[in-house]
Parts: C-alpha cells; sequence; structure tokens
C-alpha cells in the first residue's frame, strides 16, 4: 500500500453542551417492527464477493550497492566528488505482499502495479487457500493498475463485475477487502467520502475514489466494492504518518480497471492512452471572472502540439475544456482522465467555451505518434552513461516516461541496475542537455559527445528533471 504522508491534526472531539432555558424531550424509541429492522449485517455480501480477493506474493532480485564505509566521513568523501564511487554490488531478494481482484471467471486478476513492479516471480494465493504461479499480461504505472494470468485448468473461478464508477456517488455504502499487514482476508465498511480527487500524486494519471473504509499495507491491489456486489475501485494508497489507517484511503476506478482490460484484449504488453497533445492548466477564480464564466472549473487550453488532433478539430490555445463526453471536467487531471478510459479509435465528444460562447468538437482518439522516431539506443562502453537507454524525444516517448515540460531532446528511457548509468544519480525521464559543452538535440549527438578527444578528461553532463537543470561531473 503506498502511503502519503501528511501532517496529523489532532481535534476536540467532545465540547461542552451549553446549558439552555429549557430542555428538548427526547423522541419517542423505535420499536423495530420486523427481522430486517432487528439485524443489520454484510455477512451475505461478503459471502459472495471475498472469494474473488486474492492475495498477492511477488518476489524480485535488487542489486544493492554497497559503499566504503570510508566514505560516511565527509573528509574522504570529498576525494571521490568527480569520480565514481568504489564499492561493490551484492544481489538480495526482496518480497513484496499485495491483494488482487479475480475480474474473469478463467483466472484473469487485477493488482496494483507497484506490487509486482520488477517482480521476477509473482504467486497468487486464492481465498480457498490454493495457490498459483501468475504471468503478468500487462502493466501501467501511469494508472498504476497490473492484469495478472493463472492458470485454472479451465475451472471458472469466483469473480466480480465492474460498476461504472461513474455512477459511483458520495456517501455509497462500500466494503474494503484484501489482506492488511499479511494478517489474512479482512473486510472493512465506510463509504464514499469524496470523488475524483486529482491531488493525491501517486501517480501519472491522478484521479482517485476516496473511502473511509479501512485501509492498511497489504490492502494494495484489494477490491472496494459497493452494495450490489460490484468493483467499483481497486485500493492503491492511503494518508497516513505511521502506516496506520486514518480513514484517508484512495482506490483507481473501475473505469481505468476497463480500459487497462481492454488492452490486456487487444493484446497490449503496456497500456497505449490516447492523446491529445493538448496541455493546460485548472481555471482558478481570477481566470473564471476574465473568461466570463459563472464557475471556476475547467481545462484551459495553453499548449496545442502541432501534431495534436485536437488542432484539427479546431480547439485553440485559450478554450476551456468543460465536460468529455457528457461528463463534467473540473481540472487537467480529470480531463486526462476522461479521455484515458476511452478507446483508442473512439471519438471524444468535447464541450468548450471560447469567448463567453459554448461550442463542440469531437476528437479522434490515437495512440501518441512517433515523431520524430525514437532511435532507442543502449549505450555502451567506457562512459559514464553505460548501462541507460536513450532515445529522441516525441509525443509517444514523452507518454513513456511521463514528460510534461519538454518537447524535443533526448530523453532516458531506462537504467539497467548495477550500471555506470544508475551510479552516476541517473534515472528513467531524465532528459540531456549537454555534453562537455554540445548540447544535445539527438540520440547521434549523444553518442558524439561520449566519444572524448585525448585532450579532454573527464566529461561534464548536465541532465534536466522535474524543470530542474543539474550538472553531472564525472572523471576520465
Amino acid at each position: 500500500m503506498r502511503q502519503l504522508t501528511l501532517p496529523i491534526l489532532l481535534f476536540l472531539l467532545s465540547l461542552p453542551i451549553p446549558a439552555t432555558a429549557q430542555q428538548a424531550t427526547p423522541a419517542a424509541p423505535v420499536v423495530p417492527q420486523a427481522r430486517p429492522q432487528i439485524t443489520l449485517t454484510f455477512a451475505p455480501l461478503v459471502k459472495q464477493v471475498a472469494p474473488a480477493v486474492v492475495n498477492i506474493y511477488a518476489q524480485k532480485k535488487v542489486q544493492q550497492r554497497v559503499m566504503s564505509p570510508l566514505l560516511d566521513d565527509p573528509f574522504f568523501r570529498r576525494f571521490f566528488e568527480n569520480t565514481m564511487p568504489p564499492g561493490f554490488s551484492r544481489e538480495r531478494i526482496e518480497n513484496s505482499l499485495g491483494s488482487g481482484v479475480v475480474v474473469r471467471p478463467n483466472g484473469v486478476i487485477v493488482t496494483s502495479n507497484h506490487v509486482i513492479d520488477g517482480a521476477q516471480q509473482v504467486r497468487v494465493v486464492l481465498a480457498d487457500h490454493r495457490e498459483f504461479d501468475a504471468t503478468v499480461s500487462l502493466a501501467d504505472s501511469r494508472s498504476d493498475l497490473a492484469v495478472l494470468n493463472i492458470n485454472t485448468k479451465g475451472e471458472n473461478l469466483p469473480y466480480l463485475e465492474l460498476k461504472d464508477s461513474d455512477d459511483a456517488q458520495v456517501g455509497d455504502l462500500v466494503l474494503a477487502i484484501g489482506d492488511p499487514f499479511g494478517v489474512g482476508q479482512t473486510v472493512t465498511s465506510g463509504i464514499i467520502s469524496a470523488l475524483a480527487r486529482t491531488s493525491v500524486s501517486t501517480n501519472a494519471l491522478d484521479y482517485f475514489i476516496q473511502t473511509d473504509a479501512a485501509i492498511n499495507p497489504g490492502n494494495s491491489g484489494g477490491a472496494l466494492v459497493t452494495m450490489d456486489g460490484k468493483l467499483v475501485g481497486i485500493n492503491s494508497a492511503i494518508y497516513s504518518r505511521d502506516g496506520g489507517n486514518l480513514g484517508i484511503g484512495f482506490a483507481v476506478p473501475s473505469n481505468m480497471v476497463r480500459a487497462v482490460l481492454n488492452g490486456v484484449a487487444l493484446g497490449q504488453k503496456s497500456l497505449r492512452h490516447p492523446w491529445t497533445g493538448l496541455g493546460g492548466q485548472a481555471v482558478t477564480a481570477a481566470l473564471a471572472a476574465s473568461l466570463n464564466l459563472s464557475t471556476p472549473a475547467g481545462f484551459l487550453i495553453n499548449r496545442i502540439d502541432s501534431a495534436s488532433p485536437a488542432l484539427k478539430a479546431g480547439l485553440k490555445v485559450g478554450d476551456v475544456i468543460t465536460d468529455v463526453n457528457g461528463r463534467p471536467v473540473d481540472d487537467p487531471e480529470s480531463f486526462q482522465y476522461r479521455v484515458v478510459t476511452l478507446p483508442i479509435g473512439a471519438n471524444a465528444h468535447i464541450a468548450a467555451v471560447r469567448n463567453g460562447g459554448r461550442f463542440y468538437v469531437d476528437i479522434p482518439l490515437n495512440p501518441p505518434p512517433e515523431i520524430p522516431l525514437a532511435e532507442r539506443t543502449e549505450i555502451t562502453g567506457k562512459n559514464p552513461l553505460a548501462g541507460a537507454t536513450v532515445a529522441n524525444i516525441s509525443p509517444a516517448t514523452r507518454e513513456e516516461t511521463g514528460l510534461t515540460d519538454v518537447e524535443h531532446g533526448v530523453v532516458t528511457t531506462d537504467v539497467k541496475p548495477d550500471s555506470v548509468a544508475i551510479s552516476i544519480g541517473l534515472q528513467p525521464g531524465d532528459v540531456l542537455v549537454d555534453i562537455n559543452g554540445k548540447k544535445i538535440a539527438s540520440v547521434q549527438d549523444v553518442l558524439a559527445g561520449l566519444k572524448q578527444p585525448n585532450n579532454i578528461r573527464g566529461w561534464r553532463i548536465y541532465i534536466q528533471r522535474g524543470g530542474t537543470t543539474m550538472a553531472v561531473m564525472v572523471g576520465g
């Protein structure tokens, strides 16, 4: 379970009641007239849905770089600032525990991507304690969802149908089912506390159902179930200071789960999201007043890619998108969610406002284009980028790496464990800006920049990450 740290505020829960001149007469007690009024239980629902929730054990090998203890001393560490730090690597086994939900009777299971990310072996334990090895059909870090398969040898398993999460309402009763702390399957109850939470920031597609049903570590990938026995969300994150439950949990909506399952049906190993080529910002109260909008809500377009289908459909910078297929758009995150839950090949019916007037356009939903070609290349040889894979930046590679603020250049798409590149701190998504004073515009520029003339020792590499440019100095 992902934990999001926040300060804990203690509120006074018991307040003195001021005395009044006349006390109200208590209402007469209601006498139960029938059996349903005497007993309230979730037991029939739990009996129906709990067998479809499974435990997941993921095992992966991790390369751990062991540094010299001398580097703990600042006096010695300053001698290695411009060179590779000495040390050796050792391999250790790391285990993770999570939950999953059977969504097809033939053994298709949905879980959180962070539960199985990087795992060499994934094992599924059913509610009846049978164990199966699982294969990963699709993993999508942007939505934090993964789809697993187990071989049931023709046996149909209990499974949960997906609810339309857009039909969920604040106040709906829900059950959270999973395996918190590895103690065994546990069921908790609560309500949907909020919808369309877009400030949780646990993944690139930041759009969640919030619930107060108790969710704890080990519940990741478990089920959030409505009273009609359908899956409305996959439990993904909690707000917590110490790992315990505070009644603030988040689930990925079932409509996002449906989009991932559609990707599996199309044979995708990683989900291909529709691309609009639009960038924008939330509409503030000040912007709403200047744009003659009645409420501060919507997605204000401030950038349109030259290859964007939205540009061809007639949208312009300064337009405010308010609805997608009749569903409201409150901010950039909700716009992105509305689009990516639609299938590639379909059209998005967009409602927008321009100069105070409302209009409609249809945008064809296609995958992001690879313009220019990626020229994906793994760096080898004796240089500080050895072990990294780099590619030219295009809409496709921006989608892959989550880049939002860079349109051209070269991005790192992968870094091998225990490589030279990872030892200097290089990460997937880093943009290479400059090598020894030479600007980087393409993969070929990177390869040329790494070839050192005899009169130059070492490398000075500038990297952009999250809007910040950093310099890395490496001795030759």
